[in-house]
């Protein structure tokens, strides 16, 4: 089947994943590759359509990444978000003035002259901002769209050529219709045709699957979760009995983790999970580790050394499979271009560099929401589809400095009240994702007449489309009360419960 396919270039965005997850949401195909791509890649690609994303750099900057000058000869709708839109007024030789102060934030677009690339949107629209360098002088050949306040260039037009420039972000939720200029730009201005869907993502990766793996075994970390799930489904609907799913515990789990996920999957005939219970070697490695950059990649070597061990056991195993994401990548390491590294994810920036099995990784490069549908086609049940994201490390990551049994014991009660009451009170579904942090602190209280000197938990729920940005949920306030309250009564060593209410950015959306 041919695909339109549109190219994203990357010079190093946190949010170029989330263009290609809006253009895949218009079932059109999209690949997205660091801004080197060669002229003959390009070719070989031949994409219908090109975006140029956003960049940490500034065009000034005497290193600023730049594209092979091979596109703008290529006579195809380009556009330029951002960093891109600067490189466009570059190349045609218009000026870009480094700004004393950075804009950041909201700001109020007002369109100045109709265009397909803006039909649908009012006159005035809210359009996100994050950019330090602006546009002084615009070439010639270029005509302004639209503007704001602080940006007279805020959407420009080639006179002549079909290429387009937005100092904005339209990729992000805080540009409410910014997926309408994407659409507009991909469907009505570059024609593709929009017949790339979760099934076809499922039969293309099941032949690249087989192609790759091909008489080989692999091995599979499964965890329960959605990622590790969806990635069982497509592995073992690839190469069936080839696939040997482990689960192992590394002593910072759910509560009753592993017998959920036994029994989650036992529905499914002849997909036998293998159980392996590593918790004393992941704590012992643990202990006395505070920092959370060296719980990551202690968590990350050890399941490596665990899963090799296991692999051992059978002939032929020559693939590790994870359900890796890509809000996991973008935020470990520089995966398609030069982006800012935000935090190690024990299963990828915390990889040792020598490693016995190659990695196979079929949802590397999707976002959550996009992983619930592809299960969804799969024909796995909701209510794995559906379940809150958990981290890798688990609740290593969620107890704030050195982690020990007594700790995670305490910490997977808090977290099970938490689950338990969200779904008593109908609220699991209303939030992306919800989780408690065990504090290093204590605080006084009072008990029974009595002074307690205990530990502090808090809650954390976030309402996210993608992870890459995320609002604090706001739950009733009788209901954090009466989770408080259990918390309080029922877990001992605890005597304060607090509520996060921080945005992703600037926090994160787990505190390590």
């Amino acid at each position: 089947m041919h695909y339109d396919t549109v190219l994203i270039l990357d010079f190093g965005s946190q949010y170029t994943q989330l263009i290609g997850k809006v253009i895949r949401s218009f079932n059109v195909y999209c690949e997205i590759h660091p801004y080197h791509l060669t002229e003959t890649r390009i070719n070989q690609i031949n994409p219908k359509a090109i975006i140029l994303s956003g960049s940490p750099f500034s065009t000034n900057q005497e290193d600023a990444p730049q594209p092979d000058s091979s596109i703008w000869e290529m006579n195809i709708p380009i556009l330029g978000i951002c960093y891109g839109m600067q490189l466009i007024v570059s190349h045609f030789r218009g000026k870009v003035q480094h700004q004393t102060k950075r804009e950041y934030g909201q700001a109020i677009l007002q369109i100045k002259k109709s265009h397909p690339l803006l039909e649908g949107l009012a006159l005035e629209e809210k359009v996100w901002m994050s950019h330090g360098d602006t546009i002084s002088e615009l070439p010639p050949e270029f005509i302004v769209l639209a503007s704001t306040s602080s940006a007279p260039y805020a959407v420009i037009a080639h006179k002549n050529l079909p290429i387009f420039g937005l100092q904005f972000h339209p990729e992000v939720v805080h540009t409410p219709n910014g997926k309408t200029i994407l659409q507009n730009f991909v469907l009505k201005v570059a024609k593709c045709s929009a017949n790339w869907t979760p099934s076809n993502f499922i039969e293309e990766s099941i032949k690249r699957i087989r192609e790759q793996v091909g008489n080989q075994k692999v091995i599979l970390g499964i965890s329960g979760g959605v990622d590790s799930s969806v990635t069982a489904a497509l592995l073992y609907k690839s190469i069936g009995d080839n696939l040997i799913p482990v689960f192992v515990d590394n002593g910072c789990m759910r509560y009753k983790e592993a017998e959920r996920v036994q029994e989650a999957f036992s529905a499914i005939e002849n997909f036998k999970i293998n159980f392996v219970d590593a918790s004393e070697l992941f704590l012992s490695r643990l202990a006395g580790v505070s920092d959370p950059e060296r719980k990551r990649k202690i968590i990350g070597s050890t399941f490596i050394e665990v899963f090799e061990k296991e692999a051992a056991k059978y002939e032929n195993v020559g693939f590790l499979a994870q359900g890796t994401l890509y809000p996991d990548v973008i935020e470990s390491v520089s995966f398609r271009g030069p982006s800012a590294k935000i935090k190690s994810h024990h299963n990828v920036g915390g990889l040792p560099e020598k490693m016995g099995l190659k990695l196979i990784e079929p949802l590397r490069e999707l976002f959550k929401d996009e992983v619930r549908a592809v299960g969804k086609e799969l024909g796995l049940p909701e209510s794995l589809i559906n379940r809150h994201p958990f981290p890798g490390p688990g609740l290593a990551v969620r107890i704030i400095g050195a982690v020990d049994k007594e700790k995670v014991q305490k910490l997977q009660l808090i977290d099970e009240i938490f689950i338990q009451e969200l779904h008593n009170w109908n609220l699991y579904n209303q939030t992306w994702q919800a989780f408690a942090i065990l504090l290093p602190i204590q605080s006084v209280g009072v008990m029974g007449d009595e002074r307690t000197y205990e530990n502090v938990c808090a809650l954390r729920a976030v309402n996210s489309q993608d992870g890459m940005t995320a609002e604090a949920t706001e739950f009733p306030w009788n209901f954090l009360k009466y989770v408080a309250n259990r918390i309080i009564n029922e877990v001992k060593g605890i005597n304060r419960v607090v509520y996060d209410l921080s945005s992703k950015p600037p926090a994160t959306i787990e505190w390590e």
